[in-house]
């Protein structure tokens, strides 16, 4: 029994009280409507502030901004692809990007298929665990963002955040660290909310707030394990001219498979 219906429990239960009126019985009657009411209330009040997260997360999701998004993603690549065209012909930018280089087809193929391993395990994890029903909801345009991550992402991290040619250690260091601030710098474990009408790109207007839940956590640890095999998609033997062609289409077949969940879930609105 509820905490709410403890008082009205204890009143009808007490013999030593007069009887009542018909006025006092209906006092007593509305009183006992209005405790039924709120207990209702507080029963569903989980429900209808999760409705209210997830409606406060799709407003964040700023048309203009998406796009703005994706169009700094098409400029980056195309910069990349004018490096990489230079490196296979010979001549190649001194202070171009990195990883813009040729690599084998089974490159791409080992690393497409150890993301979408990845991904098949994170979606059963989140079944087994029972946190499936808490996928946060998107719209459709956020594909965009999700496509112009797979590039923009990899070629900062897997790209420029990682120490080359210092030896292994260097190496094995930087790739476990910054694969940790990729993890973090996703929204899980921390959240800005915004009032309604205030852009995202406001950063310094939202609201702040720590999310400790098993599904945080549990999503931050596989964006984790995600980022690792990403620099192993680079630095691996497979992969000798350390190509971020694997990289890029691992991430993006990866990122297009989670909205391909999404959908069939019922999460894309």
């Amino acid at each position: 029994m509820s905490q709410d219906s403890l008082p009205i429990e204890a009143d009808l239960s007490t013999s030593s009280q007069p009887l009542a009126s018909p006025q006092d019985a209906a006092n007593t009657s509305t009183a006992k409507s209005a405790a039924t009411s709120q207990t209702t209330a507080t029963a569903v009040h989980p429900e209808a502030t999760a409705s209210a997260e997830k409606a406060a997360n799709l407003r964040q999701e700023d048309p203009l901004m998406i796009v703005a998004y994706f169009a700094i993603s098409l400029y980056l690549v195309k910069i990349w692809w004018d490096d990489f065209k230079r490196n296979d012909s010979g001549d190649p930018q001194p202070n171009g990007f990195p990883g813009a280089t040729r690599c084998k087809p089974l490159a791409v193929w080992i690393a497409v298929i150890g993301a979408l391993l990845l991904l098949g395990l994170e979606t059963a994890g989140e079944y087994a665990l029972g946190i499936s029903a808490e996928q946060s909801d998107i719209t459709r345009i956020f594909l965009l963002s999700m496509i112009a991550a797979a590039f923009i992402e990899e070629l900062i991290f897997r790209g420029f955040l990682v120490c080359e040619n210092r030896g292994k250690a260097a190496l094995v260091g930087s790739i476990v660290g910054f694969s940790l601030l990729f993890a973090l710098l996703h929204p899980h474990l921390w959240h800005l909310r915004f009032d309604e009408g205030i852009p995202a790109w406001q950063i310094w207007s939202g609201e702040f707030s720590l999310d400790f839940s098993l599904k945080a956590f549990f999503t931050t640890g596989i964006l984790f394990v995600n980022s690792l095999w990403f620099y192993v998609a680079r630095f691996n033997k497979w992969n000798p001219s350390h190509s971020l062609i694997p990289c890029f289409v691992a991430h993006l077949v990866k990122n297009v498979g989670v909205f391909i969940i999404k959908w069939a879930q019922g999460h894309v609105v």
